[in-house]
């Protein structure tokens, strides 16, 4: 984990000769800096904003950490180091903890609103630029929601792969039985009530409602009632799904929630980070 992150961080730090010229009167005078919080939230992105500060040669001497609550006003963190050091490390490390923060704050409302009746999962941390994909991934964990859509090996046959095999049986005969089977249902090839029928009778053991359409995850509950064991097949539903609308999907019978821009687009937990002479 961070290896690409910390081989990049490396190449923001090299040694800028603006900082040499401004500071050149008083650079081995100590400094000390201190990083709070302007809002209540969850907190992450902090392994990475310690990895940032010991790459400066900051001492830091960190309160909070990762998955942890904090209050407005409460102290994150305390640096101390050359005026050089204490300014580099402003922008990066409010960013390396501000917008992990807003994820892991969305991310544990939603645990909260769902209370502990369902599976949450935020499976679009991986669609981020690698370059980030790490800290996202650091962030959805930090506020407790899950990864993945089920814990046990598993392949997921979204729409391009039954477009590809020309259906919902095809697609399903065509990947191992050693995996999980998790197939995504659009209607796309029949009705999607139908699309469950076809699904289930080929293996398939989760099914995800990947349209955003309460109608459609009404459709295929009422093929699961009437069909399943539900210790074979799970259902997961996604697309478009708000903060709000947890406590009604819970009780609806859904197994899993995949939750992608109400969590990974969250507002930024405010920061601030302030100066003063040691």
């Amino acid at each position: 984990m961070m290896k690409n992150y910390a081989a990049l961080l490396g190449e923001w730090l090299t040694e800028d000769p603006f900082y040499e010229r401004i500071f050149q009167g008083i650079r081995h005078h100590r400094l000390k800096a201190s990083l709070s919080s302007k809002g209540n939230g969850w907190l992450a992105g902090v392994p990475f904003a310690q990895r940032a500060a010991e790459i400066l040669g900051l001492e830091a001497v960190w309160k909070k950490t990762s998955g942890v609550a904090v209050e407005k006003g409460e102290e994150i963190a305390q640096f101390v180091g050359m005026p050089q050091q204490i300014v580099k490390i402003e922008n990066l490390v409010i960013g390396l903890i501000s917008k992990p923060s807003g994820i892991a704050t969305a991310a544990q409302k939603a645990q909260k609103a769902a209370g502990g009746k369902i599976r949450l999962v935020s499976g679009g941390w991986k669609k981020h630029p690698f370059l980030i994909k790490e800290l996202i991934w650091e962030a959805v964990a930090a506020g407790g929601l899950a990864h993945r859509i089920v814990d046990e090996p598993f392949i997921y046959l979204d729409k391009n792969y039954v477009r590809i095999f020309g259906g919902i049986s095809q697609a399903l005969k065509a990947a191992s039985s050693s995996f999980i089977k998790v197939i995504q249902l659009r209607g796309e090839f029949s009705p999607i009530a139908e699309e469950a029928l076809e699904a289930i009778a080929s293996g398939a053991q989760v099914l995800m409602v990947d349209t955003g359409s309460r109608r459609d995850l009404d459709e295929v509950l009422k093929v699961l009632k009437k069909k399943k064991n539900p210790a074979q097949v799970r259902l997961a539903f996604a697309g478009g799904i708000r903060l709000k609308d947890i406590p009604l999907l819970a009780g609806k019978g859904v197994d899993i929630l995949d939750i992608g821009a109400a969590i990974l687009d969250a507002p930024w937990l405010d920061l601030t980070y302030d100066v003063t002479p040691e």
